[in-house]
C-alpha cells in the first residue's frame, strides 16, 4: 500500500553553542522515508488500514535512524515526529503516523515512556518541518525541549508524504534554565 520512492537521512554533531566545548558531543538526526500517497486528491472516510499499514515503515525509519547516529538504544535521551503531506493530501493522511512511527521508535529503542511530540504540515516540494523533540522518559524536562528540521529538496511531490523521526543523544547544549533535571526523572508516568 506505502510505495516507497526513497529514505534520507541526516546527522548533525553539535560540539558546543557558543560556551564550552561539551564533554560529549551531542548527536541530532533525523530519517525520513517519501512515499507515494494512496489517499492523494480524493476523500476516503476510513483511513485506519493505511494507518495500520504503516507500522513496519515506523519500525524501518527507527532502525535507519539509530543505526546513522552509531548509536545504541540506551544512548538516545530525545525523540520526535512528523510529517509533511503533499498538495494533494490532507493533514490526516500526516496525523497517520503518529502510531507507526511513536511505537516505531519505542520498538527500537525500548521501554520509553514519555509521548513522542510531533509536527504536521500540508506543504510543497522541499518544505521545511522543524520536529518537536522531548526527553524519551519523562515529558517534564525542559532541557530536552529542541526542534530538528527536516526537508528534502524534491518532496513532497504533491501526491506523496515525507514521514520523520528525529532523535538526539542529549538536550540542548549548555541547558541553564531550570526544571526537572534529566537526572532526577523517576520515569514512571512518562510526565516526571
Amino acid at each position: 500500500m506505502w510505495k516507497v520512492r526513497k529514505y534520507v537521512t541526516a546527522v548533525e554533531e553539535v560540539l558546543h553553542d557558543r560556551g564550552p566545548d561539551l564533554k560529549v558531543p551531542l548527536r541530532i538526526g533525523t530519517a525520513a522515508v517519501v512515499v507515494q500517497n494512496p489517499y492523494a486528491g480524493r476523500y476516503e472516510e476510513n483511513l485506519l488500514p493505511g494507518m495500520e499499514a504503516l507500522n513496519e515503515l515506523g519500525r524501518e525509519v527507527a532502525r535507519r535512524l539509530l543505526k546513522a547516529l552509531e548509536a545504541q538504544p540506551a544512548e538516545i535521551e530525545a525523540y520526535g515526529k512528523g510529517a509533511i503531506v503533499g498538495a494533494d493530501g490532507e493533514l490526516e493522511h500526516g496525523a497517520m503516523w503518529h502510531p507507526s512511527g511513536g511505537w516505531g521508535m519505542r520498538a527500537i529503542l525500548g521501554d520509553t515512556k514519555a509521548i513522542v511530540p510531533a509536527g504536521k504540515m500540508v506543504g510543497a516540494v522541499g518544505a521545511r518541518l522543524m520536529m518537536p523533540l522531548g526527553h524519551v522518559n519523562a515529558a517534564y524536562v525542559r532541557s530536552h525541549f529542541h526542534t530538528v528540521g527536516v526537508s528534502i529538496d524534491d518532496a513532497p511531490r504533491a501526491d506523496e508524504i515525507v514521514y520523520a523521526l528525529g532523535m538526539a543523544t542529549g538536550g540542548r547544549p549548555h541547558a541553564r534554565l531550570g526544571g526537572l533535571a534529566a537526572s532526577e526523572i523517576k520515569g514512571v508516568d512518562g510526565l516526571r
